[in-house]
């Protein structure tokens, strides 16, 4: 047999809420037995310590807390169809959803695939308590109850393609339904496959069996070979694991739990009885189970056995095991079983079992077994091979082989054989691709259903990095990969793993920081790209990202090595050991094309594609790059010759910037030829340029008016006559260089405007030297073409501070404004902050670029943790005097009192009702679904926020006609239409019942 990887799974037994609790409780030899809850059965009414009809002799077993509890919202399910659902399919659903994100696969990255369902299950209490109920059987608790719907609830909430099937062989069902789905695996009928078993007590009559056939433990404990055993115990539960073929676990890097090495299962076919145990065909099971996996029986190091507790059973396990390993008296085997711990948890068994054994191996410790101190003599263990842990069993460096038997009351058996997983798992593969990846800062992203439901996981996911030591590169990493796909979105960046937990605490704890740290995904963020221009420069500008992020360093030498052969000197090393130089205009033109190029460059690759660009005078050569005007080796012979050819100017200019329109200016500067606009940065924000000695005589002039100006530190008066004899020759270069047309939307701040299909050829970039930089005009153009966001692309963040200051648009919202280098001692984390603002506003970044392939494990991250505020139960225990009616499904199911809003239903403020129309409407929804109408607001989507589906449909159209007439004349094919919102069928029935002249069949029409 080929091999099968467990990589994901998930449970809830007795004492042991989930996965880490279970192994806690087996480690500690835990018990998990207690009194039968009120909620169940009232146990006295079922108790008689002597053989008696109707009586249990015992008030105890293994149960789980909280089997009420469920989270339909996340999974839009209405509440009256969560009350009639049996709260078996409830705990699969939440299970399976944990299992697959513990196998680390965001759940909604499976729809559509061809996944297998395969769902051990014996008992249907629920059906028992409702069915027969007739006069309240309703479409929902037909499709709440059957042992198939275990199963498809999955397939169909997680929207799996792939077998779906219960499997009912009584105590061998999960592990027959592992048996199933390891060889839909090999067949190739599917690539993943989810195994299950769920068990939930809900009347005393499997207890009362039990006690009539001689099998129950009086004190509801199961003690597997022990010489203190008396019968079998009843436990619950619900367990999942999700599998797949070893091979393509490890192509993709998973990390793997243990493995399957082969799987059998038989049957007793006519024996003592048909609930007696048959020793032989439990032995053949055993032996075609090591044949497959192609082992002999001393590479066992330890089996889970079935281990009831009964005398019987017991023996013939034993004996069976005995056959095969009787020769190892030396070194025998180690036997144990869950059902010490747990009880029998019947159809979830063997999944129990399974669940251990894959722990056990991949923690290299097997848990010492519950009541083994005293071994039942008469089992003769010793003489068999065999022996009980009294203490946990270290097991050695290598491989480590092991057995799980799970055997059916009916006869039917299954044995497995597991191994630990290979020490090649989850390694990241070295791959052939050498592209750079890194910003040098991991990012957390986490998403949920409902602000409320981010907030609870927020404080999980804390809990448990705080509780273990793992990288933050890994756990930002799977973050990513595990914890998306829903609406509301977190982000944050962390240097390390306590820094994060601080940070998730914080905004756990501080409602305004958590709202600054979330936001709803929905169309992807228009993006544009601001370049800064010159005077924004400095030494050692972006060294700290240099040295944090692998991906902007190398573009960064990318700039570099195309400058180089223009400049003579390398501008990044200018630039990093912080040279003074890089105020020349020669050095500080490409230092800063360098720096922008890199910039875009890197968030590009990091999946950040502008939508629209605009560069402040100089920046523009970057912003024109990216824009595919020229290529990168073109653009940097332009800038490096405009910067030396500047440069080379003779000095003697100036420039002063004034707080006032040009209009203000103009008559002043009709005297001063010497003196033009240079840049035009808002309404009253002006730049003028020109000789000095005449900027002075204006600058006087100007603050005698009450004008406050500031003289700019400048070399040269740029954008004035001054720049005129450089232009000839630059404009040689330029021809030679040649400029196409943009290829993305591009903002000019020589002209003011979008480029519409002018080419920025040699013409453009001569006026562009001596022409005003008309930014103001540029930008609001920009912005009321409607960007959601603005990146600053520079070493500081200067057009961010300009933008602020332009009048609001008409529609009142400015853009997001994001910096990825904000100061002389900005890294990684800056470019990693800008990230998480994109990402909150809607971007999916490509994130294998935003880490280094190191970081790019897999790391377990705790599951979804589901709110368990609201409750579906039956009215009340059973009792001998006769069922109780449920309450649990009426056409109204009652509410918890002060029920919140932790889910994707949103409750919306809604004027009252001004007609009997709406009222009448929301009164059939909210009975429909199980909502009241105070929480029904009118852009709650039917189908997805409230988990309506065509049998709701069909019944919300017999209960409007029943209350409007004339609504009898809509086919449902006339509704469907209109059922896009709460508001859209109210507002369309108002309309259609309104009085008027028209026939019933025109308003149709």
């Amino acid at each position: 047999m080929d091999r099968i990887a467990i990589v994901g799974l998930d449970c809830r037994f007795p004492g042991a809420p989930d996965a880490g609790a279970y192994w806690d409780l087996l480690m500690r030899s835990g018990d998990g037995i207690s009194s039968v809850p009120r909620q169940r059965w009232d146990a006295a009414d079922f108790y008689s310590p002597t053989p008696a009809e109707g009586r249990a002799n015992t008030t105890e077993g293994g149960f789980i807390d909280d089997p009420d509890a469920f989270d339909n919202e996340f999974f839009t399910v209405s509440p009256r169809e969560a009350a009639a659902m049996d709260p078996q399919q409830r705990l699969l659903l939440q299970c399976a959803w944990r299992a697959v994100e513990d196998a680390g696969i965001a759940p909604k990255q499976l729809a559509g695939t061809a996944t297998g369902v395969y769902v051990g299950i014996m008992g249907n209490e629920w059906a028992q308590l409702h069915l027969t109920d007739y006069d309240r059987v309703s479409a929902q608790v037909g499709s709440g109850n059957g042992y198939c719907m275990t199963a498809n609830r999955i397939s169909y909430h997680l929207d799996l393609k792939g077998p779906s099937l219960a499997v009912d062989t009584a105590c061998s069902s999960s592990l027959v339904a592992v048996h199933l789905a390891g060889n839909a695996l090999l067949s190739g009928e599917c690539d993943y496959a989810l195994a299950a078993g769920v068990n939930v007590a809900l009347t005393p009559a499997l207890s009362i069996f039990y006690n009539q056939a001689g099998l129950s433990a009086p004190d509801g404990r199961c003690k597997p070979f022990s010489a203190q055993a008396d019968g079998i115990g009843r436990g619950e539960g619900v367990g999942a694991v999700v599998l797949r073929r070893l091979e393509d676990a490890l192509a993709d890097g998973q990390q793997v739990y243990a493995v399957i090495r082969g799987t059998a299962v038989n049957q007793d076919g006519r024996s003592n009885g048909i609930t007696a145990p048959n020793r032989w065909s439990q032995q053949e099971v055993i032996g075609a189970a090591y044949r497959r996996a192609g082992i002999e029986p001393d590479q066992v190091a330890f089996t889970e056995g079935h281990g009831t507790g009964t005398v019987l059973g017991d023996m013939m396990e034993v004996s069976a095991l005995g056959h095969h390993h009787a020769g190892r008296a030396a070194r025998p085997m180690a036997l144990g079983s869950v059902k010490g711990n747990l009880g029998h948890t019947e159809g979830a068994a063997g999944i129990a079992g399974l669940i251990k054994v894959a722990l056990s191996l991949h923690h290299r410790t097997v848990p010492a077994s519950r009541f083994a101190a005293k071994e039942n003599e008469r089992l003769d263990l010793r003489g068999k091979g065999l022996r009980l842990l009294k203490a946990p069993l270290r097991l050695p460096r290598g491989t480590s082989v092991a057995g799980l038997s799970s055997f059916g009351m009916g006869g039917t058996n299954a044995h497995a054989i597991l191994e630990s997983a290979p020490s090649a798992a989850a390694r990241p593969g070295a791959g052939t691709d050498e592209r750079p990846r890194g910003i040098g800062s991991a990012l957390f992203t986490l998403t949920a259903p409902s602000p409320q439901a981010l907030r609870r996981n927020l404080a999980a996911q804390a809990d448990a990095l705080s509780a273990r030591r793992a990288p933050v590169g890994a756990v930002g990493w799977n973050s990513h990969r595990v914890k998306s796909g829903h609406r509301h979105r977190f982000a944050v960046s962390a240097p390390d793993t306590a820094t994060l937990v601080q940070r998730l605490h914080a905004a756990v704890a501080d409602p305004a920081l958590f709202a600054r740290l979330t936001g709803e995904a929905g169309a992807a963020p228009r993006t544009a790209f601001l370049f800064t221009g010159q005077g924004s420069q400095y030494p050692g500008m972006t060294a700290g990202l240099y040295k944090d992020s692998p991906l902007y360093r190398h573009f960064l030498d990318e700039a570099d090595a195309a400058l180089l052969p223009h400049t003579g000197r390398s501008v990044r090393d200018l630039v990093l050991t912080g040279d003074e130089a890089v105020h020349l205009t020669r050095w500080a033109q490409p230092a800063l094309f360098a720096v922008g190029h890199a910039l875009g460059r890197t968030l590009q690759e990091l999946g950040v594609e502008p939508s629209s660009l605009l560069g402040h005078s100089v920046g523009e050569y970057a912003a024109a790059c990216l824009a595919g005007v020229f290529d990168l080796d073109a653009a940097a012979r332009l800038i490096t010759a405009r910067g030396a050819l500047m440069q080379q100017l003779p000095e003697g200019g100036g420039m002063l910037a004034v707080p006032a329109g040009h209009a203000e200016l103009a008559a002043l500067l009709a005297d001063e030829p010497q003196v033009g606009v240079a840049v035009v940065n808002g309404p009253r924000a002006t730049v003028l340029s020109g000789d000095s000695v005449a900027l002075g005589r204006l600058a006087e002039e100007l603050e005698r008016n009450g004008f406050r100006t500031r003289s700019l530190s400048v070399s040269h008066a740029f954008h004035s006559h001054q720049m005129e004899p450089m232009l000839d020759e630059f404009a040689e270069i330029a021809r030679e260089v040649g400029g196409g047309v943009p290829r993305l939307p591009l903002y000019s701040t020589l002209y003011g405007r979008l480029l519409d299909g002018e080419a920025m050829d040699a013409d453009y970039w001569v006026a562009h030297i001596r022409r005003p930089v008309l930014f103001a005009d540029a930008f609001t153009a920009l912005r009321d073409a409607g960007p959601s966001h603005t990146v600053e692309i520079g070493p500081s963040p200067v057009l961010s501070s300009l933008t602020r200051k332009l009048p609001r648009p008409a529609s009142g919202t400015r853009p997001v404004a994001t910096t990825p280098v904000r100061a002389a001692d900005s890294g990684g984390q800056d470019l990693a902050d800008t990230l998480a603002e994109l990402y909150r506003g809607g971007l999916d970044p490509r994130w294998e670029s935003v880490y280094e392939t190191r970081d790019q494990a897999p790391y377990r991250l705790t599951p979804y943790a589901f709110s368990d505020e609201h409750r579906y139960w039956t009215a009340g225990p059973v009792r001998r005097s006769g069922l109780p009616r449920p309450a649990a499904v009426p056409d109204e199911p009652a509410r918890q009192p002060g029920r919140g809003t932790d889910t994707a239903v949103l409750v919306l403020e809604r004027p009252a009702p001004a007609d009997p129309v709406t009222e009448t409407a929301l009164a059939a929804i909210g009975q429909v679904g199980g909502y009241e109408v105070a929480e029904l607001g009118p852009l709650l989507r039917l189908y997805e926020d409230l988990g309506f589906d065509s049998v709701m449909v069909m019944e919300l159209k017999k209960r409007l006609e029943e209350r409007l007439p004339a609504v009898a004349g809509l086919t449902v094919q006339d509704l469907l239409p209109r059922l896009a919102s709460v508001g859209d069928l109210v507002d369309f029935l108002r309309e259609y019942c309104a009085p008027d002249t028209d026939s019933t069949q025109e308003r149709t029409a």
